[in-house]
């Protein structure tokens, strides 16, 4: 694919500070936050601490609670850097991501590497001392995937880059139940897949949306490469095995009648929706009239819904 920068610096070439350049410390430590990404990072935590009633049964620890959303927030935080680090040449070229601190200067890349590195250490050390060491491992092995396998693996080379790696966002489901139990159980693993096969359909709509900036770069996304018309089908796939995925809680006992009545409801929607889009794929409708970020915007509120769920479900049962 043919890339072309989006502004007047040289395609690829990201903006680095004069040696005696201003860089005010208020901004500096805006960037270096901005770096972890802390929008996403909060998903990751709607999706950790409901886990960790559920395998409490009722109210964990809450210093537990506390220390694994921080060791969470600093996994997650030294990925998302190292990630940056890794992707600032296309991020210098695409809209959604030309502000981001390493293409602006504000941060250094070895800055951000040893930030990045450092973060990762620390939150791997952080979950064996204060949590336990199969969480640190978890989480570490997370945050491996996350750079290696998806950033510098997949993302570049195949359409099922955010399939696969979606995988690294699943992982908070596992640490939740780890950190309460020290083990894993069928639970967890049920509630990794509801993200597992969640995930898919919730980025491709979005992706769908700011697919000329994926071309620009060369990243293969789905929607780069196939219609509106395939992708739209592959998200009813994939939402179709995620409702049924996430209905497996109750009959194997983990959970009651509220958990199940909000998966009822929530995925009857999320199905409506998404076969909504893939109407209007087929219609060949195109632009705002699209609205594939109807979808997205529902997945984001669909699984706080389902995970409130979670952790409300024990105290009724």
């Amino acid at each position: 694919m043919c890339v072309t920068a989006v502004e007047s610096r040289p395609a690829g070439v990201v903006l680095t500070p004069s040696p005696g350049g201003h860089r005010p410390f208020g901004a500096r430590v805006k960037a270096f936050v901005a770096l972890t990404k802390p929008r996403i990072i909060e998903l990751l935590l709607i999706t950790t601490v409901p886990v960790m009633f559920l395998a409490e049964q009722g109210v964990p620890d809450l210093w537990l609670v506390l220390v694994t959303c921080l060791g969470g927030y600093l996994s997650a935080g030294g990925a998302n850097a190292l990630n940056m680090y890794i992707d600032r040449d296309i991020d210098a070229l695409m809209d959604r991501t030309s502000q981001r601190p390493l293409v602006t200067g504000m941060v250094s890349p070895r800055e951000g590497l040893v930030f990045g590195l450092t973060l990762a250490v620390v939150s791997t050390v952080w979950f064996g001392l204060l949590v336990n060491w199969l969480s640190a491992w978890l989480s570490l092995g997370a945050l491996l995937f996350y750079v290696v396998v998806y950033t510098m693996l997949l993302k570049r080379r195949t359409t099922q880059n955010i399939v696969w790696g979606g995988i690294a966002g699943c992982m908070p489901v596992l640490i939740g139940w780890s950190a309460v139990t020290n083990s894993m159980s069928w639970a967890a693993v049920i509630l990794f897949l509801v993200i597992f096969f969640w995930t898919p359909p919730h980025y491709w709509p979005l992706s769908m949306k700011v697919k000329e900036d994926y071309a620009r770069v060369g990243v293969p996304m789905l929607p780069v490469l196939a219609s509106n018309k395939v992708v739209a089908r592959q998200i009813v796939l994939y939402s179709w095995v995620m409702v049924a995925v996430s209905l497996l809680l109750t009959p194997l006992g983990y959970t009651g009648w509220f958990y199940t009545a909000v998966a009822l409801l929530t995925g009857g929607w999320w199905l409506w929706e998404a076969h909504g889009l893939l109407n209007r794929a087929k219609a060949e409708v195109t632009g705002a009239k699209l609205k594939e970020m109807r979808l997205f915007h529902w997945s984001i509120t669909y699984v706080s819904l389902l995970f409130v769920a979670v952790a409300v479900d024990p105290f009724l049962r």
